[in-house]
């Protein structure tokens, strides 16, 4: 596999490995990586009036998906069902559901009400150590009793794990710490207050990693690059865990000038390479950049790089042109599938911003139908 040739760093950046403009526009031609359409949306038995969204999976430290009673296990943002189903991101919080052969189940709220120390409690990732506790990073968006901002911190809470029944419970969740914050160096600091036309600054999305080749732990997160001089500044954010704490360290990946938001990173090692995943919107490419909302990737045969775009483009799935929007934030478990939620689904009215009405039956807000992906180096392709 040939490794992606980067230009030089500037002394005071080190180099990082990058999307390109050419890869991204690749991406509009790639109709084999089109996701089927999604035909109906059923309602999860026993879930109160709720709207589901960003989900990840419990998993052990070492990426395997963790099974108790048969099921497999995800915490989700949810809120109640607004009228206007925009209005969701100012109110989430994380819920606990299982997935078996029945269907899903639902299992109610994991963190006490008031319990974060943000006004709301959005992405992150769970993984249960070797000692049985569980680990759970989350972003808190904005700060508690103050009205809902986009400033967003990192955090995680621990708590041990019972998995001797038929679902796990939890003892008392421990006090959230602060991990890392955004040092306005590398990464610029997401406080605002009111969002754009371009969206808000990103510091969110802690996805933990533990790289089997030295056992170093990761955290990777959603960014924009500190002192960008141009638009999209997107990056994929990188902290290592060092001594008795984690230390921020520069972008694992720059999409300085094709994307503002790689949501949701990841990485799942596959045959002994590196396959780092993140989700993103079609709006969020710069101009001239016709990619499709879908699920991307970089492979690398080291956790340090070069990361080389999966087939070329980046691009492993994608929305049908007809629903554009039909799902979203699609998570890669270390068996290969894949699961998301239903956004816009009937044909994407986001683009109507004067009717919530619109958009409410339009929305789907439960998980969508899982998927498979099937690997051969650098080449990633729907099962």
């Amino acid at each position: 596999m040939n490794r992606l040739t980067l230009p030089p760093a500037a002394p005071d950046r080190p180099c990082v490995s990058a999307w390109t403009t050419d890869a991204a526009r690749a991406a509009a031609h790639q109709p084999a990586a089109t996701i089927p359409p999604i035909r109906a949306v059923e309602p999860i038995p026993g879930l109160p009036a709720l709207d589901l969204w960003d989900m990840w999976p419990l998993a052990e430290a070492g990426g395997g998906t963790i099974r108790i009673g048969g099921r497999s296990w995800w915490f989700f943002l949810a809120s109640e069902r607004f009228a206007d189903p925009e209005a969701r991101h100012d109110h989430a919080r994380i819920r606990l559901l299982s997935h078996g052969e029945e269907g899903w189940r639902d299992h109610g709220w994991t963190f006490a009400e008031g319990f974060t120390p943000g006004s709301r409690e959005w992405s992150g990732s769970a993984v249960r150590m070797a000692d049985g506790t569980v680990r759970h990073f989350f972003t808190a968006a904005g700060r508690r009793g103050e009205p809902p901002s986009f400033e967003q911190r990192l955090f995680e809470s621990r708590a041990a794990i019972d998995t001797s029944g038929d679902a796990p419970r939890f003892d008392a969740w421990e006090a959230p710490t602060e991990l890392v914050a955004a040092d306005g160096r590398h990464y610029a600091f997401a406080r605002d207050r009111v969002a754009s036309a371009r969206g808000i600054k990103g510091f969110r999305d802690p996805g933990y990693f533990r790289d089997p080749a030295d056992g170093r732990e990761h955290l990777l997160f959603t960014a924009n690059a500190a002192g960008a001089s141009q638009w999209p500044d997107g990056v994929i954010g990188l902290a290592t865990f060092q001594g008795e704490g984690w230390h921020l360290r520069p972008p694992i990946l720059s999409a300085i000038g094709v994307n503002s938001e790689l949501e949701r990173p990841h990485v799942v090692v596959h045959d002994g390479r590196y396959y780092l995943f993140w989700s993103t919107h079609r709006h969020r490419f710069a101009p001239g950049i016709d990619a499709p909302s879908g699920l991307y990737a970089m492979v690398a045969d080291r956790f340090d790089g070069a990361w080389l775009p999966v087939n070329g483009s980046g691009l492993v799935a994608a929305n049908p042109p007809a629903a554009p929007l039909q799902a979203y934030c699609w998570w890669v478990t270390q068996e290969l599938r894949v699961a998301s939620f239903v956004n816009y689904w009937r044909g994407g009215p986001t683009a109507e911003p004067d009717n919530p009405a619109a958009r409410r039956a339009a929305f789907g807000g439960v998980p969508a139908p899982f998927f498979e992906l099937r690997i051969e180096g650098d080449r990633i392709a729907i099962a």
